[in-house]
């Protein structure tokens, strides 16, 4: 398996511009000055040195940056670990109380993502003193590193919706970085962070190649899927107060065009797999047409760490069980897990799914229902299947704290325990990549974009589609005997004969896939957000959910603040007053 090797070397980067503690601060015994790497054959180090950081980025805490605080943050996952003492401000996070400026897992997000944002520049600046005749790669480069940045702005606006927007023309004194507010007084509302990180991929998408040379760099059709991305969430309006307060047509018309780009290509270099499963095995890293862009992890691959392994789950395998070492966190909800339960029709159980859960037991719950195959693709509970392995059947002793977090593992980002791709230095990782874009998620964003523009006859076909893959990726869901680990049961929706297609259905139905489908991969936050729904989703999920855990009990979603962390404190003493705190805290 051929991967983008990211080669990681010392530049006299000016980290300082977006350093946060007086203890990083300090000049350093060795360093190579930026300055003297002007030559053609230097300038890919930059471009490394920004990809390289970028395995950092997903947030919070070094080492461990969950890419699946979006699943927590929402009705899909439970937090994990040993109880809710472990990774507190998580805990805090998921119930959303006790989340201040001062916690301890939001500074260091926003710290290495101005790491890579200065990184991307650097490069920038440096590729635009030399020539195409010089350096043939210099677009491409160009185009990989304003990819990365504004992913990078994407994140952290997603994060903390007000950010300072810092480009290549920001240089000089730390003072100079410091002025860059991360809310302009004068703009009456968020939108114009938004044009600045759209231009961004826009031009990204302009200059990148549609085929690059070494898998893992960005191309093409990587810019193609964020541009769509950005309108998409730029089309439902904020106001002050973060509630959706207008829904931009003209967006998701440009939407569409983005995504009409991809979807013309299907069959040719973009696709669904005909497996499901094939999305969630490290024998597929860089080896599909569904993957549009994954972030590169690597193993022994002659760095002193081992490797740029995958610490933002790396605390998800199971606690001491089958060759695991660490740590347990992230688990299923039992929300989630329902969520999957189909009925006689073979449909989802809208409005009845949550009656019943694990909670009552694994006879009633597996043994009364009826199943979306995605449940274990997705989850693992005792007794079935280990990651597709009918001879490595779960145990209980692998869930670390069931009583707090149940017994819905999550295993979509797990490996089998006797993959070389594991790493255990104290924590436990491994070095499967990590899958940004999929081509699942450009038909969900086509089929929203359709509906929203009261076309939803034409998004049928695309929810059918992922729904009659699910249908047919439950090869490898077997017991020893070959028979299926549960009674799995899903059907198309089939206009007139088990559903009435019309927008207020056809919008339920996709709001429900794209649950199914992006089930514990840390979307779901963000989808709930971007519709402005989180409020009575997570209100009435904390009702139940009290119920069968007594620590839910403090949880409560406060509308016109929980939709956004607060800047960290400690960014606001660096930026010395010219950072404005979000509302509520």
């Amino acid at each position: 398996m051929e991967k983008f090797k990211f080669f990681i070397f010392s530049f006299a980067l000016t980290l300082t511009a977006i350093g946060c503690a007086d203890s990083l601060n300090v000049a350093p015994k060795q360093v190579l000055d930026e300055s003297l790497l002007t030559k053609p054959s230097d300038m890919e180090g930059f471009v490394s040195a920004a990809y390289a950081r970028m395995t950092d980025i997903p947030s919070f805490d070094s080492p461990f940056s969950p890419w699946w605080t979006g699943s927590m943050r929402s009705d899909d996952s439970y937090k994990g670990g040993g109880g809710t003492w472990d990774g507190d401000g998580w805990h805090f996070m998921e119930t959303f109380v006790g989340v201040t400026p001062n916690g301890w897992p939001l500074d260091y997000p926003w710290y290495v993502s101005y790491q890579i944002i200065q990184r991307c520049n650097t490069a920038i600046q440096k590729l635009q003193n030399i020539t195409e005749e010089e350096f043939p790669q210099k677009n491409a480069r160009i185009g990989e590193v304003t990819f990365i940045r504004a992913f990078t702005h994407f994140r952290l606006k997603q994060f903390f919706k007000y950010i300072p927007y810092i480009d290549e023309h920001v240089v000089g004194t730390s003072a100079e970085f410091e002025a860059v507010p991360n809310r302009e007084r004068d703009r009456p509302n968020d939108q114009y962070l938004w044009e600045r990180i759209l231009a961004d991929f826009k031009e990204a998408e302009v200059l990148l190649p549609e085929i690059q040379p070494k898998k893992g760099r960005v191309d093409k059709n990587a810019a193609t899927a964020m541009v769509a991305r950005t309108l998409l969430f730029m089309a439902y309006e904020q106001d002050d107060r973060n509630s959706v307060v207008n829904i931009n047509m003209e967006r998701l018309t440009e939407a569409l065009v983005y995504l009409d780009k991809l979807t013309d290509q299907e069959g040719a270099k973009v696709g669904l797999q005909a497996d499901f499963a094939d999305n969630f095995d490290i024998a597929f890293d860089n080896n599909t047409k569904e993957s549009i862009w994954e972030i590169q992890y690597s193993i022994d691959d002659g760095s002193s760490t081992g490797g740029k392994i995958n610490r933002g789950e790396g605390l998800n395998h199971p606690f001491q069980w089958g060759g695991f070492q660490c740590c347990g966190f992230h688990h299923i909800s039992y929300n989630m897990g329902s969520a999957f339960k189909t009925g006689p029709d073979g449909l989802p159980l809208f409005d009845t799914y949550n009656n019943g859960s694990y909670a009552d037991g694994d006879d009633a719950f597996f043994g009364q229902n009826t199943f979306d195959p995605r449940f274990s693709h997705t989850a693992v509970a005792p007794g079935q299947p280990w990651k597709y392995n009918p001879n490595l059947l779960f145990e209980t002793a692998g869930i670390r704290n069931g009583a707090e977090y149940g017994y819905l593992k999550s295993v979509k980002e797990l490996v089998p325990p006797d993959c070389n791709c594991l790493l255990y230095d104290g924590w436990q990782f491994n070095s499967m990549n990590k899958q940004m874009i999929r081509y699942d998620e450009v038909l969900l964003w086509k089929a929203e974009v359709l509906i929203q523009l009261d076309r939803w006859n034409e998004s049928l076909g695309l929810i059918n589609k992922i729904r009659e893959r699910a249908a047919n990726s439950t090869g490898r869901l077997v017991k020893k005997d070959g028979s299926p680990v549960l009674n799995y049961k899903i059907e198309p929706y089939k206009p007139g004969i088990n559903c009435t297609w019309d927008k207020d259905f056809a919008w339920k139905a996709l709001q429900w896939e794209n649950r199914l489908e992006m089930a514990g991969e840390g979307r779901r936050f963000f989808d709930l957000q971007r519709w402005g729904i989180l409020t009575q989703t997570m209100n009435d999920y904390f009702a139940v959910e009290k119920n069968r855990f007594p620590w839910m009990g403090i949880a409560r979603f406060t509308a016109g603040r929980d939709e956004y962390f607060p800047i960290p404190q400690a960014q606001i003493n660096w930026a010395k007053g010219n950072y404005t705190q979000n509302v509520g805290y």
